[in-house]
């Protein structure tokens, strides 16, 4: 089974028309570069290899990778690779795999690992270390210096399992967004909120102005991963409510599932969710949130049906080809605002590297992956939707205002970044009972405090 925050990119990616390169599960695997395209030779004329002395002379090495980010979407991370192997004299094979978290673990218990794997979850890591302690390698000590050096420190305890560091940072992704009409809001004379009581008041604001609109649309229909959307709404309310640290406990599970400080965040985002007066605009009541396919829940924006809809920087990808994603085009997106303008919570998540095996050039390329030069090539290569949180790479390279904004915010020291909760629990509640329950939260009605008594109740015993 895919991962969980591969299977919810996936979803961003076949619903759009647009390109991005995001992990991405499904197709048959890559192999190693091809052909140089225009676009690749215009990014790459300009590396200095004397970038890449640090890396020693490589020539006649290979390294091997394996990941679930698969055809078309491989080929932007292929083509990175260029400049390390024309530098080095490094031969990357790369290697995408529909079957990618099951199929490692199979490699792992038959002795035949990959020297790379790309891994979306930080709770893979543990059980990798778990399962396979004498497969997996500490994380090269140059690729330590610069996550050091460019990622901020939660990036680092993100891929550590018992004190011993696993999993360099590669992409990530930004989920604490809210996307508008710049010309619907220019045009009433709305201003963007900067505050949770200023986005309530806007949101009362467009009912009384606007009787044959909602304030908000959304959608948690994505299959058998139904609910996923949901999550990310009350993890982004646990965040601002709660903190980060209560976030903390409620995702390690030190404190219960339905504690009443996760019930009064879940019961904030029914006064959104659940209020037919502020939803579901264009497509329907409450009910409706059920059944709209999160890849369709924020178009009616551009029908003007619909003012708000809170979804990741990687749902710029679900817009109509043509759509003008810009601070004044057809629509853009503001940061979804905390209880006081200076608090920076953000949720979001990302993918690792882990390697299993410890020759020089295993450690040259994981180095390089957590370079800005690698950052700065990925992120020309990508085009929209594709991030990085290394601070030290130029964000004139992101090809999206949006990137851009989620860049800054993703890098501003202020920032207090947490990763997706459902996906650093057990797979058993994170993708299971957690799902369920907010999507009977929605479709049925449940009271708030039982599902997520639901929800402690599946929590594993061990």
């Amino acid at each position: 089974m895919p991962s969980r925050t591969t299977s919810r990119r996936w979803l961003a990616l076949t619903a759009g028309v647009a390109t991005i390169s995001l992990a991405a599960c499904g197709g048959d695997g890559g192999g190693g570069s091809g052909g140089e395209s225009d676009a690749l030779a215009d990014v790459t004329s300009d590396v200095d290899c004397a970038d890449f002395e640090q890396y020693g002379d490589l020539e006649g090495t290979e390294v091997s990778i394996y990941t679930s980010i698969i055809s078309p979407e491989d080929q932007p991370h292929i083509d990175s690779y260029k400049p390390f192997e024309d530098c080095t004299g490094a031969t990357v094979n790369y290697e995408g795999s529909r079957d990618f978290e099951a199929q490692l673990q199979v490699r792992l218990q038959a002795g035949n690992p990959p020297d790379i794997a790309y891994i979306p979850q930080p709770g893979l890591i543990e059980t990798i270390a778990s399962d396979f302690p004498d497969a997996i390698v500490e994380v090269s000590d140059p690729a330590q210096s610069n996550v050091d050096e460019y990622y901020n420190p939660q990036w680092k305890e993100y891929g550590t399992v018992d004190g011993t560091y696993y999993g360099a940072p590669l992409g990530a992704n930004a989920k604490s967004f809210v996307w508008y009409s710049p010309s619907m809001m220019e045009e009433a004379g709305y201003e963007i909120p900067v505050t949770l009581e200023e986005m309530s008041a806007l949101t009362e604001q467009i009912v009384a102005d606007n009787p044959d609109t909602k304030p908000w649309c959304a959608g948690i229909e994505s299959g058998t991963a139904t609910g996923w959307t949901a999550t990310d709404w009350l993890e982004d309310y646990m965040l601002r409510n709660a903190g980060v640290d209560v976030y903390d406990q409620w995702v390690e599970h030190e404190i219960p599932f339905n504690d009443p400080q996760v019930v009064d965040a879940l019961n904030e985002v029914g006064d959104i969710l659940r209020n037919p007066d502020y939803v579901n605009g264009g497509l329907g009541g409450v009910e409706s949130i059920a059944t709209t396919s999160f890849s369709d829940a924020g178009l009616p924006i551009l029908d003007g049906n619909c003012w708000l809809h809170r979804q990741a920087t990687f749902y710029q990808a679900n817009w109509p080809d043509g759509t003008d994603v810009a601070e004044d085009g057809d629509v853009f997106a503001f940061y979804l605002p905390a209880v006081t303008e200076e608090e920076k919570p953000m949720l979001g998540g990302g993918e690792f590297t882990v390697a299993f095996a410890d020759r020089p050039e295993v450690a040259a390329f994981q180095a390089y992956l957590t370079s800005p030069e690698w950052s700065d090539v990925k992120a020309q290569l990508s085009g929209p939707g594709w991030l990085s949180a290394n601070n030290g790479m130029n964000p004139d390279n992101y090809a999206s205002p949006i990137d851009q904004l989620a860049f800054e915010l993703l890098t501003d020291e202020e920032t207090e970044f947490r990763f997706d909760g459902s996906d650093l629990m057990p797979a058993a509640v994170g993708a299971g009972t957690l799902w369920t329950a907010m999507t009977d939260w929605i479709a049925l009605g449940t009271d708030s405090e039982k599902v997520l008594t639901t929800v402690e109740n599946s929590w594993p015993n061990n």
